[in-house]
């Protein structure tokens, strides 16, 4: 769409980067708000913790299931097409969960929900592939996983705030009403995005996965993605339990540490996206990396400290983890050829929900709760971090060498016309 595009952005493309923003917002905060309302649905549901758990990683699972299952065909439709049909599906499953009366009805819910929800943010992503060009394209993801940083400062406390005034129930809900706005406007302003189709290869939508699954060039981004979801998930679902139990945290500080952070990665996150574009995006991986490793290592190994040096370390922490994302993000999108850009961002994706799932059990096996709800083994935890944070940019070294080769011959037609 956008070729030679070096500089502002037209009406049309802000419109669709800020659409697509808040439709991953959605998507992200429908992920992230179970987690808060774990203490209300103990109780409401008579659930157990390992019950709980379950409700929580199934969506994970589900959604990098549905990634697979629906790569093959990702490249023989509209995108604006496919996108409508699984946002679709993610809102009925999330109004499902709206009206759970139960924890199998739950649990039924968040299955539906995340074999539709999974999908969504690789189509997104193929989309700002087929719109914007590669050196553009950091700012772009830039804005777009500013969702993150929003399902934090706004989605959560207004979440937990409608729980507690109404219902668990209500958050879901919420989710619902905005994304059918979302869809309404995908409905009546979202031109078709359908170039891609010109370049459909031969053979139905099992032999396309396949010939995706095959390419050597594809394989090192999946396992590069393998990586880094390792090394981003691992420290996640005992985070906040480190902070209360071993950091001495008070919980009704918790929303302040959150919000704080948010807010922060809401500023940083454009910052970093041009940065990427500007100063190039392994580049910014790189330090992004550097920066994880060192925090990483520092909060990992804290005794009980004050709230204000936590909520610093905590933003410089996010500030290095948000970087790898962005610009790995931006760097992964230039590896697929057009015709198969679809099934490599829905391979790509299962990869990062399915390697997250993993990685978080074996944060289980290294991490032990001892009778006070200390948590032990938490410095060993951050190293084994660290080494894939280390193993992940040599394997982004790959891709970024390959993206360069890839699209040097483009880039220097461009300079002769």
């Amino acid at each position: 769409m956008s070729e030679q595009k070096t500089g502002a952005f037209t009406g049309y493309e802000k419109f669709i980067i800020t659409l697509l923003a808040i439709l991953q917002f959605t998507v992200v905060l429908d992920f992230m708000v179970l987690s808060p309302l774990g203490y209300i649905l103990l109780d409401k549901l008579s659930i157990s913790t390992s019950q709980f758990g379950l409700v929580v990683s199934a969506y994970a699972f589900s959604a990098g299931a549905a990634g697979l299952l629906t790569a093959g065909f990702a490249d023989k439709f509209d995108r604006k097409k496919l996108l409508l049909f699984f946002y679709t599906g993610f809102v009925i499953g999330t109004f499902l969960c709206g009206i759970a009366p139960t924890y199998h009805f739950l649990l039924f819910a968040r299955i539906f929900t995340g074999l539709f929800g999974g999908v969504i943010g690789s189509i997104g992503f193929a989309i700002i592939t087929d719109l914007f060009p590669i050196q553009v394209r950091g700012r772009v993801m830039g804005f777009v996983q500013m969702a993150f940083a929003s399902s934090q400062v706004l989605g959560i406390p207004i979440g937990l705030y409608l729980a507690k005034e109404f219902s668990w129930h209500a958050p879901f809900l919420m989710i619902v009403g905005v994304s059918i706005i979302v869809g309404i406007l995908i409905v009546a302003y979202m031109k078709p995005i359908n170039a891609h189709l010109k370049f459909q290869s031969q053979g139905n939508a099992f032999q396309h996965l396949g010939r995706t699954i095959s390419k050597p060039q594809y394989l090192q981004g999946f396992a590069a993605t393998t990586m880094l979801a390792t090394g981003g998930f691992m420290l996640m679902p005992f985070g906040t339990a480190y902070g209360v139990n071993n950091l001495g945290i008070q919980e009704a500080q918790l929303p302040t540490l959150y919000m704080v952070t948010g807010l922060c990665m809401l500023a940083f996150s454009p910052l970093i996206g041009k940065l990427s574009d500007k100063v190039g995006k392994y580049q910014v991986f790189l330090w992004g990396s550097v920066i994880a490793c060192v925090m990483t290592l520092i909060y990992c190994n804290l005794s009980v400290t004050p709230l204000w040096i936590i909520i610093i370390l905590n933003i410089l922490l996010f500030v290095g983890i948000t970087a790898r994302m962005i610009s790995a993000s931006a760097l992964m999108s230039a590896v697929p050829e057009p015709h198969d850009r679809g099934a490599f961002m829905g391979i790509n994706s299962s990869v990062q929900q399915i390697s997250g799932g993993i990685a978080s059990l074996i944060a289980g096996y290294i991490v032990s709760e001892t009778a006070t709800g200390y948590l032990e083994n938490y410095p060993m935890l951050g190293n084994v971090v660290v080494v894939a944070i280390i193993i992940t940019g040599l394997l982004m070294y790959r891709i970024h060498r390959y993206v360069i080769q890839k699209t040097a011959p483009v880039i220097e037609s461009k300079a002769v016309i």
